[in-house]
């Protein structure tokens, strides 16, 4: 199908620019883009205005007003309409991803601690419109809704489960403290990751993370077969409770890295690295059973504190064994979060000290949402 050529518009983009110069340029990117969308409009029904066709995939329904800010001002368009709602012009859509990106970088200016003189000043810069302190409370607001939809949307079967911690300084009463921001993880049926919720709280004990795995099942996850994570005290207490009956498997790197603080002498941390590496890498269950029980008799003697935690603590890290050989490499450890937080931490040094937990929680759950679209619309992570 082709699109006649509409004289008329250009006649009308001619007058604007003969009578008012330079300063008619806001008026003729209207005209063009009130006529482009229509040109769309007619692309998308395969027909004409009032063409009858055999080709015609609906019919259009009107137009709606709006109002779209540009560097050449504010423009009075007429967005074009179908009956069954299936259109909408990609000019606009293009300009609602980067008002979704403003509204971003405004919240992020703000939670900063910029000044909204100085938020407006960058913004006029960038987009070549003023935006006032009004504006800005409105985008932040607007923003603090769809990321709190995204928080509470519902979940359904996550096969695997991860779970961790990491820390945000945080204003609190005239003093600056420690903030607690809870993520968790999972891999779905179709075998993708997804990020499945954060909490932020002024501290990482039991009550906050029981309420936060609490909110997860509210949200209807269920199906879980193992939950993997470090053994943060109030993490275990919360998982025991909440989730009495589900496997877990103790991260392995963390375990490595705990192993360390009970070896009495330096020259022997290489030897008892080797020794856990191979407990963890063994063929089988059985095998690494073999090879831990080994590591507690040798050091019984020589470094007493280390070989009662292995008895107490490896065993804990074995778990993945029970699980098909093709995923326990990606079930040993919580490796799947280290990027995720090094993302946040990439974002959140910038702005070194929050104001509160909501300006906290607002920035991370911001790079949760990019990250997990990310990984949903990506490879997937495991074969189930």
């Amino acid at each position: 199908m082709t699109c006649p050529t509409n004289s008329t518009v250009y006649s009308e983009i001619l007058e604007h620019l003969l009578s008012e110069g330079s300063g008619g340029l806001g008026r003729v990117v209207e005209v063009l883009l009130n006529e482009a969308m229509k040109l769309e409009r007619s692309r998308h029904l395969m027909a004409q205005p009032y063409e009858r066709t055999d080709e015609r995939q609906g019919h259009s329904n009107g137009f709606k007003n709006k109002q779209v800010r540009t560097k050449v001002g504010e423009l009075s368009v007429s967005v074009p309409q179908v009956r069954d709602s299936s259109f909408y012009p990609s000019s606009l859509e293009k300009g609602v991803r980067t008002d979704r990106a403003l509204l971003l970088a405004l919240a992020e200016m703000y939670v900063q601690g910029t000044s909204t003189r100085k938020v407006s000043k960058i913004v006029e810069e960038l987009c070549g419109f003023e935006v006032n302190s009004t504006e800005v409370s409105r985008a932040s607001k607007l923003l603090d809704e769809e990321l709190e939809l995204w928080r509470h949307r519902a979940l359904g079967r996550v096969k695997y489960l991860y779970l961790d911690a990491r820390y945000e300084k945080v204003r609190h009463g005239g003093s600056v403290v420690d903030c607690a921001v809870l993520v968790a993880c999972g891999v779905v049926d179709s075998g993708h990751r997804q990020l499945l919720g954060v909490s932020v709280s002024l501290s990482e004990h039991e009550s906050h993370w029981r309420r936060f795995m609490e909110s997860l099942g509210q949200r209807g996850m269920h199906g879980i077969e193992l939950i993997v994570s470090d053994a943060h005290s109030g993490l275990k207490a919360a998982r025991k409770a909440v989730f009495p009956g589900i496997r877990w498997q103790r991260c392995q790197f963390h375990l490595q890295q705990n192993a360390q603080s009970y070896v009495p002498r330096q020259p022997m941390k290489k030897t008892v690295a080797t020794k856990l590496r191979a407990i963890f890498n063994a063929e089988d269950k059985n095998e690494a059973d073999r090879l831990s029980k080994m590591a507690v008799e040798f050091y019984a003697e020589s470094a007493p504190k280390l070989s009662s935690w292995m008895e107490e603590n490896i065993h804990e890290g074995l778990t993945v064994f029970d699980f098909p050989e093709e995923h326990r490499k990606k079930l040993r450890t919580t490796n799947m979060l280290e990027r995720v937080n090094r993302e946040i931490k990439r974002r959140t040094r910038v702005a070194t000290l929050f104001p509160n937990e909501a300006s906290c929680c607002r920035l991370v759950t911001a790079i949760l949402v990019e990250i997990s679209e990310e990984w949903e619309t990506g490879r997937r992570y495991l074969k189930l």
